[in-house]
């Protein structure tokens, strides 16, 4: 799929590309550790939930034939807290407390919650009728055994751990998460502004912070110069030791363009090089045999803005793809265009502000200062639109794809 010398290819084109890597190995880990991975396996309740049938709230647990009878006043004759198992049994005329949580006793099938009962000494009188069944958590009401907790691919939130935990499941099928370095290239880049020429360094934080966001917290990062030696030592190493390489700059036609050739002198196979979309057209993706599996490259442009756009799109979907997922492209949603925009001879990838009417209806506006190597309207932005090509202002969508940030 490598375009070099036949042309840029498409975003959707990239997202096939990507679609075809090797994903990483599967391993159970526990249900704590497994956050923020993707499952690699159905999860089935080995349980019912609720486990017991149980009182839904503080009161008093009866007969609803004694209420069906007639009977107001009920002789209290126990207590039943959540959590503390206890073998009482009523008979008719006769009620136990029982507290939010708590075992219904087998001789029991309706509870009177407290606010509709008077209580003196060890009695009890009702204030209004009830009807049978109110007021309880049936066992298995929520789940019943075998019943399907989460699906494969599903990724792990911490919504989902506490479902997955309150079924009893103490570990689960996940897909490893690969290894990841990040080489930082360029002279200019810095941290620290030791002359005029240089510019700080907002690819490293930026990369980081999006990783780690997306639970990917043991990353390698080094900042390389660009000079050929050090960086083809430095690309190495990382291609040898980590499963994905992502890099910044260094990836267009430039004489310190260093990434493709050293990469490929290195034995990386190009898959593509240059997508046709703005910002982050040079991107470039190659793949690197290793003996027991392959590991990849990401080369991302080197302007902030540019990788901000590749990392939503590009590393997004590579990322899934390396974890499992069968279908790892963005999820994109659709909204009325509120504001005009240029055409372009590439798909545009904006920075853009969602909105909801009061009707409901979605609309997307472009922010200011999209230029590559701003990110100012970060501050502001939601989404990132995607616009396709067009050249006749006639002919500017009225709605549009985007994805949200």
């Amino acid at each position: 799929m490598s375009c070099s010398g036949q042309g840029l290819i498409s975003l959707d084109e990239a997202f096939v590309a990507y679609s075809t890597v090797e994903p990483r190995v599967v391993q159970t880990l526990p249900l704590i550790q497994a956050h923020q991975h993707y499952l690699a396996q159905d999860v089935l309740s080995d349980i019912a939930l609720p486990l017991f049938t149980q009182s839904a709230v503080d009161g008093y647990a009866l007969k609803s034939e004694d209420i069906n009878a007639g009977i107001t006043e009920f002789e209290l004759v126990g207590e039943i807290r959540a959590g503390i198992e206890e073998h009482i049994q009523i008979e008719s005329g006769q009620c136990v407390r029982i507290f939010t949580g708590g075992k219904l006793p087998d001789s029991a099938d309706t509870v009177a919650r407290q606010e509709i009962v008077s209580k003196t000494n060890s009695r009890i009188s009702l204030n209004q009728a009830i009807k049978k069944g109110v007021d309880i958590r049936y066992q298995g009401e929520e789940l019943s055994v075998g019943a399907i907790l989460a699906n494969e691919g599903q990724y792990l939130k911490s919504g989902l751990v506490a479902a997955l935990g309150m079924a009893g499941v103490k570990e689960v099928k996940v897909f490893n998460h690969p290894s990841i370095a990040v080489l930082i290239t360029g002279d200019e880049v810095s941290q620290s502004l030791d002359n005029d020429a240089k510019v700080f360094d907002a690819n490293s934080p930026m990369i980081l912070t999006w990783l780690h966001e997306r639970g990917f917290h043991t990353v390698h990062i080094e900042h390389v110069i660009d000079d050929e030696v050090i960086l083809k030592k430095a690309l190495a190493n990382a291609l040898d030791h980590y499963d994905l390489v992502v890099t910044t700059g260094g990836v267009s036609v430039g004489d310190y363009d260093l990434i493709r050739p050293v990469s490929q002198a290195l034995g990386a196979k190009e898959i593509f090089w240059q997508v046709a979309q703005k910002p982050g057209k040079p991107i470039y993706f190659a793949e690197y045999k290793k003996q027991k599996h392959a590991s990849y490259l990401l080369g991302l442009p080197g302007n902030p803005a540019a990788v901000f756009v590749c990392l939503e799109i590009h590393l997004s979907t590579l990322l899934k793809a390396m974890q499992g997922l069968k279908d790892p492209k963005p999820e994109w949603q659709k909204a009325l265009l509120s504001d005009s925009v240029k055409g372009d001879s590439r798909e545009q990838l904006l920075r853009m502000k969602l909105k909801v009417d009061e009707q409901g209806q979605l609309s997307v506006s472009k922010l200011k200062k999209q230029q590559s190597h701003m990110l100012s309207n970060l501050s502001e932005a939601n989404v990132i639109g995607r616009i396709p090509v067009f050249n006749n202002p006639e002919n500017s969508p009225q709605f549009i794809e985007f994805i949200s940030l």
